[in-house]
């Protein structure tokens, strides 16, 4: 009886532990709160991040669905639904009689260079790109509006992006397992100030005038010209006659029959198909009646960017045209298709500078009552005309120039005229046979031509004029034999005076002194000259190599201009352009060229006790050495040089001549020639006979 009692006892107290215990957990699940509800700002940054984007599948909404949201917003964008564009969150407030509703501030920026892919997230700065992560606000209590709204904050003729801000409308939803969820409440005007279901955005751009490229006294050198494009409007004949008018035009106008026929026969039904575009001062355009009796035949007037001449300093200046689907590709969309820009040259380098900023104009296109459309303007932005570039070029010079190197078909030429008071590049002409701006780009060695540098290096280590040297037929440096030219006077050879060498080009005179002149002491004496050195000039440019190591048969050769070394043809005038001043002289075609502040001094100043024994040296070429042929034309100063390259025997040459009168410094290149004296010199001849400076 005992051990029952026990027994019961040990049940009671079990049982009524298990009651308190129950009782306590009761107890704290009793007094345990609720979750506190989601706050509104998660749901307003993923609206921002889906309207940055353009998608819109994941946002939760009322009253429309995610996929038809997108949708909607690709319809209502219209122009812009796939422009760049950065929507952030501004503000989210609480309302503040309702939790369960709340308003975000959203605020829309557009760059509107022009039309690029949307892509990316939101960010927390309007201005900021579509790549960047969005960032939400703490919220605040206010009161909300019923449906979205929205404000402009730039206004008409703005300089900046588009800006505005939109208010949204935030619901939160509770359901009965007990989870809430906040959604952003649909509606157009979340897009835009006021738009509405039955608008769409639309963007109409303007483009600023074009500046020109001016040369010398101001004059208009690349500028708008009225032409002729002369072709065939394939809606005025059938498909048979088309054919057929094409063969006649190609044949009228000059060109390809063949490419002609395959554009016309893939060109549209009713299109006009260019043949051939000419000046209204071009003898072609005396072709115009003849064109037009072609059945189909047509000249369309219009304008075109167009230098004085077909020719005029083509390469270097360049050409405008239609944008290339590759340049509107990597404009980062400031060139849209249709837009006319720089294609080559300096319009293409200073394209942005001349081109000028597109104008645009958005508008809400819809239509009223009577079916009439009716727009609304949101935003505009004048477009600004382009900023002129001003150039050395005369346009003088430059036709002389290239009027002297028009017969040069065989093989490449130039000819390089620089003002040495100024270092302006007056004139940079190209031969017919030339491949881009060879006048300051080509690289070729400068052969005798460089003997001016050479000397230069001699007159440091204390040589003079008259110093005497040995002009022998022949050196020999670590077993190479070097000799002078074929028709180097029998009578000047022997121990000479500097001068006579010089003047004369003795090639062994000047090897036979390497040893007195290191590769270093060359490559200081050219930099002192203006070549030798990278500089950012404005425009495309090579201001020549010269190393400043080399031993034996190499720093032998390059005594002569040979070797390793090279040069432009511009760089050569700027060399003579260096002995006329006294001081090293950088080539300017780019009046304002920032660059030009920067420019270091060379690390051996040229001084004007060598310039005056230079010009001693090159005064004797024209009075009685290789340069006399210049004399008749006023040139003062000179130098004749050839070189030789490539393969075969004998090796064939370039021929070199530079020269100075008053202030202009000269030089020609002919790629392949016999003599500077009797290649090159004719054509700086017949330049200075043609141009007075």
């Amino acid at each position: 009886m005992a051990r029952q009692g026990q027994v019961r006892a040990r049940r009671t107290r079990a049982w009524v532990a298990a009651i308190a215990l129950g009782a306590l957990t009761g107890g704290v699940a009793a007094c345990t709160s609720p979750p506190p509800p989601p706050a509104p700002d998660g749901v307003a940054a993923a609206l921002a991040k889906g309207l940055t984007s353009g998608t819109l599948d994941s946002v939760p909404l009322d009253g429309a669905t995610g996929a038809d949201a997108t949708a909607s917003t690709k319809g209502l964008l219209g122009d812009l639904a796939t422009a760049a564009r950065s929507v952030t969150v501004t503000s989210v407030a609480k309302d503040a009689t309702n939790e369960k509703k709340a308003t975000a501030t959203l605020t829309w920026s557009w760059p509107l260079a022009g039309a690029s892919t949307a892509s990316g997230t939101a960010t927390s700065s309007p201005t900021s790109s579509a790549t960047t992560e969005a960032t939400t606000p703490a919220t605040t209590p206010a009161t909300t509006s019923a449906t979205p709204s929205g404000t402009s904050t730039t206004g008409a003729n703005a300089t900046g992006p588009w800006t505005y801000t939109v208010q949204v409308p935030l619901v939160r939803h509770d359901e009965q397992n007990g989870s809430m969820a906040w959604h952003a409440v649909w509606s157009p005007a979340l897009l835009a100030p006021d738009l509405t279901s039955g608008e769409k955005l639309q963007v109409r751009t303007t483009q600023g005038k074009r500046a020109d490229i001016v040369g010398a006294g101001n004059t208009p050198l690349m500028t708008s010209r009225p032409v002729f494009q002369l072709g065939l409007d394939k809606g005025k004949v059938d498909a048979a006659t088309a054919s057929a008018s094409a063969a006649k035009l190609a044949a009228l106008l000059g060109i390809d029959a063949a490419s002609y026929a395959k554009k016309v026969a893939s060109a549209g039904a009713k299109q006009f198909v260019v043949g051939l575009v000419v000046r209204t001062s071009d003898p072609l355009a005396q072709k115009v009646a003849q064109v037009q009796a072609v059945p189909g035949g047509a000249a369309v007037p219009g304008n075109e960017v167009l230098g004085p001449t077909p020719t005029f300093a083509k390469s270097l200046l360049g050409t405008v045209g239609d944008a290339t689907a590759e340049m509107v590709q990597k404009s980062g969309g400031t060139l849209k298709a249709g837009d006319v820009a720089g294609l080559s040259g300096l319009e293409a380098r200073y394209d942005a500078r001349l081109r000028g900023t597109t104008g645009l104009t958005v508008t809400a296109a819809g239509t009223d009552a009577s079916g009439q459309t009716v727009s609304r303007e949101l935003f505009s932005r004048d477009a600004s005309d382009g900023t002129p570039l001003q150039v050395t070029l005369d346009v003088g010079a430059q036709v002389a120039a290239e009027e002297v190197l028009a017969s040069q078909t065989s093989t490449p030429t130039s000819l390089v005229v620089v003002r040495p008071s100024t270092g302006e590049i007056v004139a940079a002409a190209n031969g017919p046979a030339a491949q881009g701006s060879l006048a300051t780009t080509g690289r070729s060695a400068p052969g005798s031509t460089f003997k001016i540098v050479t000397a230069l290096a001699l007159l440091r280590k204390g040589y003079t004029p008259d110093t005497v040297v040995p002009c022998t037929p022949t050196v020999t440096v670590d077993g190479r034999s070097f000799k002078n030219y074929d028709d180097y006077p029998a009578d000047k050879v022997g121990d000479i005076q500097l001068r006579v060498a010089f003047a004369n080009s003795c090639n062994t005179a000047f090897i036979s002194q390497q040893a007195k002149v290191s590769q270093a002491d060359l490559a200081n004496a050219a930099a002192s000259l203006g070549i030798g050195v990278d500089l950012d000039l404005g425009f495309p440019a090579f201001l020549g190599s010269v190393p400043s190591t080399g031993t034996g048969t190499t720093h032998a050769a390059s005594m002569i201009g040979q070797a390793q070394v090279e040069v432009a043809p511009m760089d050569m005038a700027t060399v003579v352009a260096s002995v006329v001043t006294g001081t090293t002289v950088r080539p300017q075609l780019v009046r304002d060229n920032p660059a030009v502040a920067s420019f270091p001094k060379p690390a051996v100043p040229l001084t004007s006790a060598e310039a005056t024994s230079l010009r001693t040296l090159m005064g004797a070429v024209v009075s009685e050495g290789s340069g006399r042929v210049l004399a008749p034309v006023g040139v003062t100063l000179a130098k004749t040089g050839t070189a030789e390259y490539g393969t075969g025997s004998p090796l064939p040459t370039h021929a070199w001549m530079v020269a100075a009168r008053g202030d202009l410094a000269v030089a020609a290149y002919v790629e392949t020639g016999q003599s500077g004296s009797g290649t090159a010199g004719p054509l700086i001849a017949a330049f200075l006979q043609r141009y007075g400076g």
